[in-house]
């Protein structure tokens, strides 16, 4: 295993970590005014990093090809390419934001499961962006408000440098999230409340179910399903669906009709999931969790087989509710089961993937955890 030592002749300054995330719901939708409802996971993409005195940025990793070295002042839309543009992207975007930072050396030693809808990329994106937030003294870590404009950052990065057309959450969730509790985030003004969530509590667990499915967030699909509601938002007058109604969608062509009633049902859902979870009644979501995904896949058509099995399956065998999670097209499921129940539904799952003639889920629990932060 190669260390950080051998590869650039130092010791690292100091090692962060980003965690992934899961996204109770509220899917799509941070990219059009919505609600959504994620929280950071225990699963987490770690880096080392040095700071430089000069500009170039060498950039490695022990679980992907490629990396980086160059100039932060050759870093722009499309450059560099590949995995080394979410890091490169956000010294980028800070810089672009005003401040002052350099160059860096930095290797990931862990990462999230790639393509596994947990976003791997937000994690990495995040860690990355505390460690240079450390390392040249901007005081951004250290405040919820402070962390908003590290995670306007990472989007930017994403946005602009990678060019995935991704809205904020999954980069909220990863510097904000709390333990215990899911972020609420309103991506129309960017105010986030945690909301309490703890299934453990009360006798509950959450199964993510990763499908081995991969998926890109930066492709053709992800984009046209965004371009499809800008579209819509622009057919009713409106600079978005937030506080549009089923109703008023009538006057929508069929072929935006579908992906609009997503929006605006996914938005209605997470408000009352909201409801449940502050009035303590977490076993109540799960419909509203199966009818998130039935309108992911037959609305927004962003599901796979693969996912549908996992979702179903989950459901026979006693979950409360199953949805997809992530930005679709494969990646993960959750599963809301109750504890005592959560290796009967596993099993169920496996047994229907292998009969199915799909590779083996990877299927594990996972709570609220905290967000970004340094671990050395």
């Amino acid at each position: 295993m190669t260390t950080f030592g051998e590869l650039f002749g130092r010791e690292p300054d100091g090692r962060w970590a980003g965690p992934g995330r899961v996204n109770l719901i509220g899917e799509h939708i941070d990219y059009a005014d919505g609600l959504c409802l994620p929280f950071a996971i225990a699963q987490r993409t770690v880096v080392e990093v040095a700071k430089r005195t000069d500009g170039r940025l060498r950039l490695r990793s022990r679980s992907e090809e490629g990396g980086f070295d160059g100039d932060l002042a050759d870093v722009g839309p499309g450059r560099p390419e590949g995995w080394s543009g979410y890091v490169a992207g956000v010294l980028w975007a800070l810089r672009e934001a005003g401040y002052a930072v350099g160059g860096i050396d930095l290797l990931v030693t862990e990462t999230v499961p790639l393509g596994s809808g947990l976003s791997s990329s937000a994690a990495l994106e995040c860690g990355a962006a505390l460690a240079v937030d450390d390392l040249y003294g901007l005081g951004l870590g250290s405040s919820a408000e402070g962390r908003k404009q590290l995670v306007d950052a990472c989007r930017r990065a994403e946005n602009d440098v990678v060019g995935a057309q991704t809205g904020g959450m999954d980069q909220a969730a990863s510097l904000l999230g709390t333990a215990g509790h899911a972020l609420l985030l309103d991506t129309h003004d960017d105010s986030t409340r945690q909301v309490p969530f703890a299934p453990a509590e009360v006798g509950l667990t959450l199964l993510i179910i990763d499908t081995k499915v991969r998926h890109s967030h930066a492709d053709n699909e992800y984009g046209a399903r965004r371009a499809s509601v800008e579209k819509a938002a622009s057919a009713l007058g409106r600079p978005s669906l937030r506080d549009a109604t089923v109703a008023d969608l009538a006057a929508l062509d069929a072929d935006l009709l579908p992906r609009a009633r997503h929006v605006v049902t996914e938005i209605d859902r997470v408000r009352r999931t909201v409801a449940l979870l502050d009035a303590g009644r977490i076993a109540e979501i799960g419909p509203l969790l199966d009818a998130s995904h039935t309108s992911l896949a037959v609305d927004y058509e962003v599901s796979c087989p693969e996912l549908d099995l996992a979702c179903a399956t989950a459901r026979a065998a006693g979950a409360l509710g199953a949805r997809m999670t992530g930005g679709g097209f494969g990646g993960s499921a959750i599963a809301l089961v109750p504890a005592d129940g959560a290796d009967s539904v596993a099993g169920a799952v496996r047994a229907a993937f292998a009969a199915a003639g799909h590779r083996e889920p990877d299927i594990r629990a996972t709570e609220p955890s905290a967000g970004a932060e340094r671990i050395t």
